[in-house]
């Protein structure tokens, strides 16, 4: 090889180290999506519409509002099965898990009753006559009392130790999502029919604020993240989620959301929001300097009913059974990295 060639050939690997050597420096990035479909657990014989989903943490359990199938299915979430089915139910819409009293709550819209049953047999421990539309069932984690949201605006206050309503917060109109601030006792509620987000004190059991939506509609699923006074909800007219300071009610920030959404999580850990839709999406959301779309994460049509579990980094997504044959399921995904 002559002298001129070998210089040529250095000459051009010195100009190619140049050019990717920018590239070496950069960080590595995980290929791995912000939501891993980890497991699919069937549902057999479920029809009709999911509503919503609770956990009972201790026993590692997700309970599932089937209101199309007028059941709640009891999963294992260390086996991936169906462990029990509570049956005869009037359309649960709403369920909840009560620690200190080891009670499961059940919200029915059909009858209005919540119907209670013990954790460890399922036997029936009770029911409590809301007359309309009982719905949403969040637990008080100041003091274990149940508030249920029922009827044409109201939110009922249930102690489940003894199996009765002990309080009401009358409201405008009937209440969606809400949410319970452990350190202040606040629930922000979500009414769309008239068009606000009510601020409700629980211990006073009255309404302490309004705030107008006046630039959307249809907000029904809410989120607190209390450490960074933070409230996001989620409109579908038009699809946004709107992030307002808890104290104030102070818009801070507006995206664009999918469609048809049902619920919606602050994944602390991770400074991430995710939203489930029923246009077959979850949109994951991060905070950087400000709030930003990450990811878009396919699911199935009309698989809108969501519950995210931070103390096991999963977020399970109901998908009803199709029109061709496929069963109902509960996907779960695994929050990464």
């Amino acid at each position: 090889m002559t002298r001129k060639r070998i210089e040529w050939y250095v000459r051009h690997l010195v100009f190619c180290l140049a050019a990717i050597s920018p590239l070496l420096a950069l960080p590595s990035y995980s290929a791995e999506p912000p939501l891993v479909l980890e497991r699919t657990i069937a549902l057999h014989d479920v029809r009709g519409r999911i509503d919503h989903m609770a956990i009972d943490l201790p026993r590692k359990r997700l309970l599932v509002a089937e209101l199309g199938n007028d059941s709640v299915d009891v999963i294992d979430l260390a086996a991936g099965v169906v462990a029990h089915r509570i049956t005869g139910l009037r359309e649960p819409q709403g369920v909840g898990y009560a620690e200190s009293a080891d009670v499961i709550l059940i919200a029915n819209a059909k009858d209005g009753s919540v119907r209670l049953f013990n954790a460890a047999d399922f036997s029936p421990a009770g029911s409590v006559a809301l007359g309309d539309d009982a719905d949403n069932v969040r637990i008080d984690p100041r003091n274990g009392l149940a508030v249920v949201g029922y009827g044409g605006g109201g939110l009922a206050i249930i102690d489940p130790r003894s199996h009765a309503k002990i309080a009401d917060v009358r409201l405008p109109a009937h209440p969606e999502a809400f949410q319970i601030d452990p350190q202040t006792g606040r629930a922000y509620v979500n009414i769309p029919g008239a068009l606000q987000i009510a601020v409700v004190d629980l211990d006073a059991r009255r309404i302490v604020a309004n705030w107008p939506m006046r630039d959307a509609s249809a907000n029904f699923p809410m989120a607190l993240d209390p450490s960074q006074s933070l409230l996001a909800s989620v409109f579908r007219s038009p699809p946004s989620l709107l992030l307002l300071d808890a104290g104030t009610g102070a818009v801070r920030q507006r995206l664009p959301a999918c469609g048809d959404a049902d619920d919606v999580f602050f994944d602390t850990s991770r400074a991430r929001i995710y939203v489930s839709c029923g246009a077959g999406e979850l949109g994951v959301f991060r905070r950087d300097s400000s709030w930003q779309e990450l990811e878009t994460v396919r699911t199935a049509s009309g698989a809108r009913t969501s519950l995210f579990v931070p103390q096991l980094d999963r977020l399970y997504v109901a998908e009803r059974a199709g029109l061709v044959g496929s069963e109902a399921a509960i996907r779960v995904y695994r929050a990464a990295p």
